[in-house]
């Protein structure tokens, strides 16, 4: 069976956060996906599940045989409300699964969980302008909208912000519901 068979994608529950926060701590402190410095810690980290949770945007994971693998989620762009239809990504998979397929799955569904959140735009926004990071959204229609040049500094060198974005669903081809 192919590896990729046997990873389950699934919706986070408290009880991941452990797991979803060691992925995490080895991308802050080996990458420049994220420009953490510090990881967070599983508590910090329930709580990010919790707060998706609560307002009903996606939080995935893979599972393979019961470990967690990778995780996604969603949260809204920026809080100011006329930004409640474009939500920000982010996904990380753990090291020994990179390039076995899970980021795909991992992305096609937290695409289709946006959409059924109520999300028209997605924007990944990529620290370091990772080239996996980069390959993985355009292969599932991304396309670069904006660049941040030198915005960040780890691991002794300046990083790019790359902003891709891909219209969720019906996106902007018909009008917004009337505004409340």
């Amino acid at each position: 069976m192919p590896e990729e068979a046997r990873v389950a994608i699934r919706p986070a529950i408290p009880g991941d956060a452990g797991a979803v926060a060691a992925i995490y701590a080895h991308h802050v402190a080996h990458g420049t996906a994220s420009f953490d410095t510090l990881p967070r810690t599983p508590e910090q980290t329930a709580a990010r599940i919790a707060e998706c949770i609560d307002r009903g945007w996606p939080f995935l994971v893979a599972e393979e045989s019961g470990v967690v693998v990778g995780y996604a989620y969603v949260t809204q762009f920026r809080d100011r409300p006329a930004y409640r239809t474009t939500c920000e990504n982010s996904i990380y998979i753990a090291p020994a699964s990179i390039g076995q397929g899970v980021g795909r799955r991992l992305l096609a569904a937290l695409i289709e969980a946006a959409e059924l959140a109520g999300f028209r735009q997605m924007i990944a926004v990529i620290g370091g302008a990772e080239p996996a990071s980069v390959a993985l959204h355009s292969r599932a229609g991304f396309v670069e909208s904006g660049r941040m040049r030198s915005v960040g500094r780890k691991h002794g060198r300046w990083l790019d912000t790359l902003y891709m974005q891909l219209a969720v669903g019906s996106g902007d081809s018909i009008p917004p519901e009337v505004e409340p």
